[in-house]
């Protein structure tokens, strides 16, 4: 699909315009201008570099948010095999906004659960903008038992702007539903590995968060409350979404450093959608890897180190 440029990214896209003009105009007559665009488009890189090399967390937040960013789905065809999806949560109905099913990973039976996200208009409506009902948490649920029953490992993906706030998802127990997955996730006695690929929202990402080893890409964020919403609450003025993002503390550098996640999972310079294969290969890496290390850690010890991981998060400064 064609590149869609952030407003941070302006200069690159001059560039890069810049390119596609000189390369039409090669191409329709007899100037060579070979050289020309070569440095061009080492420029473009150089400057490219330059720009991620200095992301604030505002920019970041809107990075994890690019409509052209791998989804859950995405990741499944790269990485998996053999997925077969499955639907509803025998309650109520099948909620788009959350995928899940059974596949392979490197040839090992694996459950997998994540976030969806909508490309199109169409796609948008159907997916609910990857906030989930109550119904999408609890087929969630359903396989989460599933991996339990059948001793397979469970791998996660986060993707969402937090659960869906309307009336009818409230009426229908949206609290009670993530209260419940959290519950639930704490104690399953099979490996979860959880990976951040976007944006990671409140009680909607975490429902699916509580895991073994949690990873981010380096361009996604995780945060209890959007940027916007926060500063709305703080300064009733959702412009100062910049500050909130900054105080919020929602990359995946900051998070590494406070021991909220264990791993960071490198992206091309540019971000996930530049190269969607590259970062599903290394994503594909670091989830095999992970696992590896906790799969055969016998069900009652994993139970208990799960435990100890979350209860040691967070800290109190002494006054």
């Amino acid at each position: 699909m064609p590149p869609e440029y952030l407003d941070f990214e302006k200069p690159i896209a001059d560039l890069e315009k810049k390119i596609e003009e000189l390369t039409l105009f090669t191409s329709n007559g007899n100037i060579d201008l070979e050289e020309e665009i070569l440095k061009l488009h080492k420029k473009a890189d150089q400057l490219r570099a330059e720009i991620y090399s200095r992301l604030t967390p505002w920019q970041k937040a809107l990075i994890s948010r690019h409509p052209n960013r791998p989804y859950t789905l995405d990741y499944i065809e790269a990485m998996l095999t053999d997925f077969t999806e499955m639907h509803g949560d025998r309650s109520f109905a099948d909620d788009s906004a959350i995928v899940c099913g059974m596949a392979r990973l490197d040839g090992m039976p694996v459950v997998v659960i994540g976030h969806q996200k909508g490309r199109t208009t169409k796609e948008k409506i159907v997916r609910n903008f990857g906030m989930p009902n109550p119904e999408g948490y609890r087929k969630a649920l359903r396989l989460m038992e599933f991996a339990e029953k059948f001793r397979k490992p469970l791998v996660t993906f986060i993707d969402t702007p937090g659960a869906y706030p309307g009336i009818g998802a409230e009426e229908r127990g949206q609290g009670e539903s993530i209260a419940r997955n959290l519950y639930v996730m704490s104690r399953l006695k099979v490996p979860i590995i959880t990976t951040v690929i976007g944006e990671g929202g409140s009680g909607g990402a975490l429902a699916l968060g509580v895991a073994d080893r949690v990873l981010m890409l380096e361009h996604s964020t995780y945060s209890v409350i959007s940027p916007e919403g926060c500063a709305a609450i703080l300064w009733n003025n959702g412009s100062k979404a910049s500050e909130a993002a900054e105080l919020l503390k929602i990359t995946a550098q900051d998070l590494f450093q406070m021991k909220v996640i264990d791993e960071m999972v490198e992206e091309p310079i540019g971000g996930a959608h530049r190269d969607p294969r590259r970062v599903a290969d290394l994503l594909r890496e670091a989830i095999i890897r992970n696992l590896s290390e906790i799969r055969n850690i016998p069900p009652a010890d994993l139970i208990r180190l799960r435990y100890d991981k979350f209860r040691k998060l967070g800290f109190f400064d002494q006054i």
